[in-house]
């Protein structure tokens, strides 16, 4: 059934709609502003247009950051200096709203809730926590897959549904965040196979680690690499080199482009989901926006691969969300330009050049 779910979802995403982002380029090119001179955020209004088909495109007031948590088995293999038990501190940090997350969601507006996709132990109990019906941790991806694809597409289907809830419940923005422990080494792996780049090139230092860590992590995400082969299905790719909470991510990412709302995606593993989401449906890019550029190389790589440009480089590598919910007003800003600025007719204004 998770299976089905899943195609249902893939089925219900289509192409943003190109005829309300030619009209927003248009109308920028009638406001009371030189063409062009407001930059990225001309393009930003161009791209909400063809994500909701209206121009001026809505301005949103409401954003979900929907923070999916788990554990991984590969901490085993000594990649993270910091024990896995502190994924479930951390989700109850997120509870408690004493999170670096919950302190930027505070000042921009933004909804936190937690999906529990697989922490070991599960998570202390609260009315923003959704409960995925799988456990964790995954298996040790260096040498075994890390889980079935079974179990990938029903985290897929369970957070999809989850994001759909919140839509209905007025999130007009979805922003994936992340939580777990050793997860920037299956993010890497992630992107190594989709974006077609080696382990050296993809692994970074996650939460700071030396150099002695840092050659060893590349080993580890070189081992399941090579033990992955070469298999281009993104569910067995997912299956066998992710995380429970970048399954979830993704079906944050699908959700979001089926109901045509914008997805705000943060760090190396909302990177990493996305590329599954793209895979899996290439329509999913259409509803993406790159919320900010994090230091971890492979973000980089796979947001080239997705034909991304970040709005914001800010030297950020914490995940949480906490890039993507700092780049959510610019999405308010460049929609309202679309809403509110004169036009030079209005203004009785002559362009130079009519």
């Amino acid at each position: 059934m998770s299976i089905e779910r899943l195609q249902q979802w893939r089925d219900s995403i289509t192409p943003t709609d190109t005829e309300a982002e030619e009209g927003a380029r248009q109308r920028h090119l009638t406001l009371a502003k030189p063409p062009g001179s407001l930059g990225v955020l001309e393009d930003l209004g161009v791209r909400l247009a063809g994500i909701s088909g209206n121009c001026p495109p809505p301005v949103p007031t409401r954003a979900a950051a929907i923070i999916a948590a788990a554990d991984h088995g590969v901490h085993a293999q000594g990649v993270s200096p910091w024990p896995q038990s502190l994924t479930g501190l951390m989700v109850a940090n997120f509870i408690q709203g004493g999170a670096s997350a919950n302190a930027l969601a505070e000042a921009n507006g933004v909804w936190v809730s937690v999906i529990d996709a697989g922490v070991n132990g599960g998570v202390p109990h609260g009315l923003q926590v959704h409960r995925a019906p799988v456990t964790g941790p995954t298996r040790d991806l260096s040498r075994m897959p890390a889980m079935d694809t079974e179990t990938a597409s029903v985290s897929i289907a369970f957070a999809a549904a989850v994001a759909g809830e919140m839509i209905d419940g007025g999130a007009q923005v979805i922003i994936p965040g992340d939580m777990g422990i050793a997860n920037t080494t299956a993010a890497a792996a992630l992107i190594a196979a989709f974006g077609k780049s080696s382990a050296a090139e993809v692994t970074g230092r996650g939460t700071g680690i030396d150099d002695d860590t840092l050659k060893l992590k590349t080993t580890v995400v070189d081992a399941a690499l090579e033990r992955h082969g070469s298999s281009r299905e993104p569910l067995i790719t997912l299956a066998s080199l992710g995380g429970l909470e970048h399954a979830a991510m993704v079906g944050l990412i699908m959700a979001a482009a089926s109901y045509r709302v914008p997805v705000i995606l943060d760090g190396v593993n909302a990177v990493a989901s996305a590329l599954v989401a793209q895979a899996l449906q290439p329509h999913t890019v259409g509803y993406m926006i790159a919320g900010h550029r994090s230091v971890e190389p492979a973000a980089t790589i796979g947001l080239r691969r997705l034909g991304l440009s970040p709005l914001l480089d800010l030297d950020m590598r914490l995940g949480e969300g906490t890039g993507a919910i700092s780049a959510y007003p610019l999405l308010k800003g460049a929609a309202a330009l679309l809403h509110h600025v004169a036009t030079l007719e209005e203004m009785g204004v002559t362009p130079p050049d009519a």
